[in-house]
């Protein structure tokens, strides 16, 4: 399995210790050295995920959860691309993302359509339906997206309304591949 983004490799972790053959990768060596420490054992990359340096149908599985939102669109289609590349034939994407109806969207300097730079530099896309769908294409990919929602609640007793897109997703074969 791969886990892009794998930061201070809390997940990574999680999947190590359950047996999974994870490798982890994130572009900020920063990140790797606190996931070094966390999963010893783990191999880790320093990779951009819109160019993996893997080759072609290497792994079982990749998770990419909140990456593609930290990506321009022209960025987002790569790393798509790069995800369904590094999947073995049958290979399996998780994909979750923050929904343009989750109550941060809006807030922070507009980059491009629903997708804000906030105070702390970070910049978010908020993904649409139909966004997250043509991303992932029935003509190379089986799956579903599922919307996912909640309330978050502040002192004060007010709430905020959150929700991301997950989508499970595996590689299908196509007339080019």
């Amino acid at each position: 399995m791969l886990e892009t983004g794998c930061g201070n490799g809390k997940t990574l972790t999680t999947l190590c210790r359950n047996g999974c053959n994870a490798t982890g990768c994130d572009i900020a060596a920063s990140a790797l050295g606190l996931a070094r420490t966390a999963v010893p054992a783990a191999r880790l990359v320093q990779a951009d995920v819109r160019s993996l340096p893997f080759p072609d149908a290497t792994f079982d599985a990749v998770l990419a959860v909140h990456i593609a939102g930290a990506l321009g669109e022209e960025s987002r289609c790569r790393a798509a691309a790069e995800f369904r590349r590094v999947l073995v034939p049958g290979g399996m994407l998780f994909f979750r993302e923050f929904s343009v109806s989750d109550f941060r969207c809006g807030k922070g300097n507009p980059v491009e359509k629903n997708s804000y730079l906030r105070g702390d530099g970070v910049m978010t896309h908020y993904f649409t339906h139909t966004e997250v769908s043509s991303l992932f294409p029935e003509e190379s990919w089986e799956g579903e997206i599922r919307i996912d929602r909640w309330e978050m609640r502040v002192r004060g007793g007010v709430s905020y309304p959150r929700e991301v897109f997950s989508g499970f997703f595996r590689k299908i074969n196509t007339k080019d591949e």
